[in-house]
């Protein structure tokens, strides 16, 4: 699967999209392959607080549990409760129908620290996968 050009990308494997005052934010299908057959999540509410480099949910699959990671400091402004109840959005479309929170971040300048998505593939590779 390509990955969309005009995402960013943590090294923690979540995506963002920009989206006018908000972020949208999903894990990757790298993410979703090395996790495989996925069981549950658990997304915050709408108007938690997440911070940047802590997790604001977490995935688990029948092998491993995950922490998402939010990319910003900020407030939860919409959850996809629609992948909370059908887990094959995020193995299906994990870049469209399978985001995760959107968020309005504190300080949208906070994104300059993620990677585009040639970066993101070269830290794929160093990680040794």
């Amino acid at each position: 699967m390509a990955r969309p050009q005009d995402l960013k990308y943590a090294k923690s494997h979540e995506w963002v999209r920009v989206e006018g005052d908000t972020i949208r934010v999903g894990i990757t299908d790298y993410a979703v392959e090395q996790l495989s057959d996925l069981a549950f999540v658990d997304l915050p509410e709408v108007g938690d607080r997440v911070t940047k480099g802590s997790a604001f949910g977490e995935i688990e699959s029948t092998k491993t549990v995950a922490e998402l990671i939010s990319p910003v400091d900020g407030e939860v402004v919409e959850t996809n409760t629609d992948v909370v109840d059908q887990l094959q959005l995020l193995q299906n479309a994990p870049f469209e129908d399978g985001w995760l929170v959107r968020i309005r971040p504190d300080d949208p300048s906070a994104l300059a620290g993620l990677l585009d998505a040639a970066a993101y593939e070269r830290h794929i590779e160093e990680e040794g996968h």
